[in-house]
């Protein structure tokens, strides 16, 4: 079992035949990744890659068969992209482009929320399931496959709390980088109830950051849901100074609720196992699943 993607999944490359998406996409083939083509506009009928390149996604879902869809396209344009796989019919889109204006990711949200689809990020490391598909920018030879998932805002803890659970003789079933932008598609909540409904997973590394209420949102739904399978919490951001931004768009203490200390109490009281340095994850998983 794996959740968003996995070997079956038909993956397109948005944004194919440029620079990063060049490299990212040779590096998810050399993974094993099933990329059966890529978008570029203007560039339809060539091969890159020794894949297919088309000029639109709807071209990619009719020929190949696309149901996924990685996005690699500058950040005036990725909006734009993102609505044309989900018009097209893809139903995982993951952005990875940083930058993309606020106002844009609105009209986004807005636009995709009447689509049956999932969007991943944007500003986000993507989604691995290990062994299986890598669609995303993190380095694969990382994760192992075994029971254990991981939600993440950031892109770096995502990979150090996936090295500290295989060190731990665990291993991952999915790792969800849901991005750190102040509207993303896929909220914290949204992805951990993903990992709560999926059988192999047996416990969740959930990693937030400074700003917004997702992982208040999140703790209180695992509360809800009545702690079915062990959370482990971790707070970027602890020593962030109040109204500062801090990596990521939205990672800036508004109020009280958004400090990293608030946001631990709140992970607590809802049952959450919360670490206070990101370097005790892979013990605090030995520990809940001993």
């Amino acid at each position: 079992m794996s959740v968003l993607v996995n070997k079956d999944s038909k993956i397109i490359v948005q944004g194919f035949t440029g620079s990063e998406g060049t490299f990212h996409a040779g590096q998810m083939i050399d993974y094993g990744t099933n990329v059966v083509g890529g978008v570029t506009p203007g560039k339809g009928g060539q091969e890159h890659l020794g894949k297919p390149v088309f000029n639109t996604v709807d071209e990619a879902v009719q020929k190949v068969g696309a149901d996924t869809s990685i996005i690699f396209v500058p950040p005036a344009f990725a909006a734009d992209a993102i609505m044309e796989s989900a018009e097209a019919g893809i139903k995982v889109i993951i952005c990875i482009t940083e930058g993309i204006p606020t106002a844009d990711m609105v009209k986004v949200k807005a636009y995709i929320d009447q689509l049956d689809c999932t969007l991943v990020g944007p500003n986000c490391p993507g989604v691995i399931t290990p062994d299986e598909a890598k669609v995303g920018i993190m380095p694969g030879f990382i994760f192992k496959k075994g029971k254990v998932g991981i939600v993440s805002k950031s892109g770096t803890l995502t990979y150090e709390a996936a090295d500290q659970v295989v060190k731990q003789g665990f291993g991952v079933t999915t790792a969800i980088g849901i991005g750190g932008d102040p509207i993303i598609g896929t909220t914290t909540k949204e992805a951990v109830e993903l990992l709560m409904n999926d059988e192999d997973t047996e416990a969740i590394v959930m990693i937030g950051e400074i700003g917004g209420n997702l992982e208040a949102e999140a703790a209180q739904w695992i509360k809800a849901d009545g702690n079915r399978k062990p959370v482990v919490g971790f707070i970027a951001g602890q020593t962030a100074p109040a109204g500062r931004t801090m990596g990521h768009a939205g990672a800036i203490v508004g109020g009280a609720d958004d400090t990293a200390q608030a946001k631990m109490k709140i992970l607590a009281e809802n049952g959450v196992h919360v670490v206070s340095s990101p370097a005790k994850i892979g013990e605090m998983v030995a520990k809940v699943l001993a």
